[in-house]
């Protein structure tokens, strides 16, 4: 063959092996209609779990990236368990309707969680709304006569990683919203979370036991922490939340057990709080433990009409009944506050109430400005050491150690 012909083979040859080699790498998507294919009823009275639970064991078992899709409608589902590990390595959960639990809060009330994804990888919940009819539930609880039962977490994620939680609404839990859990590379976008202000033990995201998890651009409003942050959890990055009504951003509380992992390189900023019992909070109880919590940065927050905007808690007893008379041991350490404005509902507006036998250390406040009703607040401390840079207003009463 001549070198003509060779070069001319080679230009067909090359183009065609190359797309060839470019479709074999784009993987397939095979979807899931919970409507068209496995029979579930839009109608919001007819019982859809088996329906969504032979979807996802479809999506599960799958070779190829899965698609469960939800169309629009509400959807009537009893507790559901999604469980892996897959041989699906990508499946998403497009959801277009709503699911809503039962009336009768008592199916879900003595459940653990509503909807459980268990030892899962590479999962991606988008859209839809999840609604609990929690209200029931909270007014059975309104009256301590009540045997009411503890209530259902709306969505747990447990040991599982690379997850994504695109624009999910959740309305009315019967307790916590989300529920980060053992986990690690999790990323939620754009959630909205409603509850009344008054609902009990409503958090609307709590993480703990985790690694690497990312909340931006979400909207929280409910009857306890807008965000609750447990033990062990690392490279936690919360940015462009509102909060309100609830409990703010809470750390802990911590020190419940005497063998406790630590909280480590938390990230909260462009917050805003609004009506709120507590701004951002780190709280524990007098008791031993070997938990701790370093290098937590808060910045670029602004406190409306916020009770505690700023608070370290080592002292935390809610009900003041039966409180621990120890010392807390959790040990803090790094604590940055910047660029931190706005109004506190209480006259003190920054309040470091530390342990008595492990101080804080390195707490460090930056361009602080918070006042109480057009006038200066006040601050608080108790065996806090830090300093101060810039602007800080209440004037900071720390002690000028420990950085």
């Amino acid at each position: 063959m001549s070198s003509n012909n060779i070069f001319m083979m080679s230009f067909i040859l090359c183009p065609m092996i190359m797309f060839m080699l470019s479709a074999a790498a784009t993987p397939t998507t095979t979807s899931f209609n919970v409507l068209l294919g496995f029979g579930a009823k839009p109608d919001g009275i007819t019982d859809s779990t088996d329906s969504f639970l032979r979807a996802w064991e479809a999506a599960c078992a799958s070779t190829d990236d899965a698609l469960i899709y939800v169309p629009k409608g509400r959807y009537l589902v009893r507790p559901l368990a999604f469980k892996g590990p897959c041989k699906s390595l990508h499946i998403t959960v497009r959801i277009d309707g709503t699911l809503v639990a039962p009336e009768d809060y008592q199916v879900l009330g003595g459940a653990e969680n509503w909807l459980n994804f268990q030892r899962v990888s590479g999962v991606s919940i988008v859209g839809g709304a999840f609604d609990a009819r929690g209200p029931a539930l909270w007014a059975c609880k309104a009256n301590p006569a009540n045997n009411c039962p503890s209530g259902a977490t709306t969505l747990s994620i447990t040991y599982s990683k690379d997850i994504k939680i695109i624009g999910l609404m959740s309305l009315n839990s019967q307790m916590f919203h989300i529920v980060i859990n053992h986990c690690e590379n999790v990323e939620m976008r754009g959630v909205k979370i409603i509850a009344h202000g008054d609902s009990p033990n409503t958090d609307g995201i709590h993480v703990q036991l985790s690694k690497n998890v990312v909340i931006f651009n979400s909207v929280v409003g409910t009857g306890d922490d807008c965000v609750s942050i447990g033990p062990g959890t690392q490279n936690l990055w919360i940015e462009r939340m509102t909060c309100g009504p609830g409990h703010g951003i809470s750390i802990g509380s911590l020190a419940k057990n005497m063998e406790e992992e630590g909280v480590q390189n938390v990230t909260v900023k462009q917050i805003i709080f609004t009506g709120t019992q507590n701004g951002i909070r780190i709280k524990s109880w007098a008791k031993l433990s070997n938990g701790f919590v370093e290098s937590v940065h808060f910045s670029n927050i602004v406190m409306r009409n916020v009770q505690n905007p700023i608070i370290i808690d080592q002292n935390y007893c809610p009900s003041h009944i039966n409180c621990p008379t120890e010392v807390s041991s959790i040990k803090i350490n790094n604590i940055t506050y910047k660029n931190i404005k706005g109004t506190s509902a209480t006259l003190v507006a920054t309040k470091f109430d530390c342990s008595s036998g492990y101080p804080c250390n390195g707490i460090r406040l930056e361009d602080i400005n918070l006042t109480f009703r057009n006038k200066s607040a006040q601050s608080f401390c108790a065996n806090a050491n830090g300093k101060s840079f810039g602007s800080v207003l209440p004037d900071s009463c720390l002690s000028n150690s420990g950085i």
